[in-house]
């Protein structure tokens, strides 16, 4: 597994975002592996389930998606990776927008 970090865009990526009508411009992402989200989405609780469907209503956690990242949702990822491989990444939770790519899992 490369260790997940956060990656500063040279340009903004926008990322729509279905209930607010607009789409989200991002210079901030980090890349995690669909099963990493899987995980990350089974520990969330029901009120931060719920907040993450409103930002990112019917996106399939699949490769190439791009899900808009929130103050819960940056929270979950650092609880996460700070868990299960030791990993802080404080940036992630200072309050500046970010977006999550879900990587092409790399074949052994």
């Amino acid at each position: 597994m490369t260790q997940p970090n956060l990656i500063t865009e040279t340009q903004p990526v926008f990322i729509t975002h279905d209930t607010y009508k607009r789409e989200c411009r991002y210079m901030r992402r980090i890349e995690l592996s669909e099963q990493d989200m899987h995980a990350i989405l089974a520990s969330m609780d029901e009120d931060t389930r719920v907040y993450f469907s409103f930002h990112n209503v019917e996106r399939p956690i699949t490769a190439g998606t791009l899900l808009n990242g929130y103050d819960g949702f940056a929270r979950a990822i650092y609880r996460y990776l700070k868990q299960q491989y030791a990993i802080t990444l404080p940036d992630l939770i200072n309050g500046q927008d970010f977006y999550v790519k879900i990587k092409e899992e790399n074949p052994l």
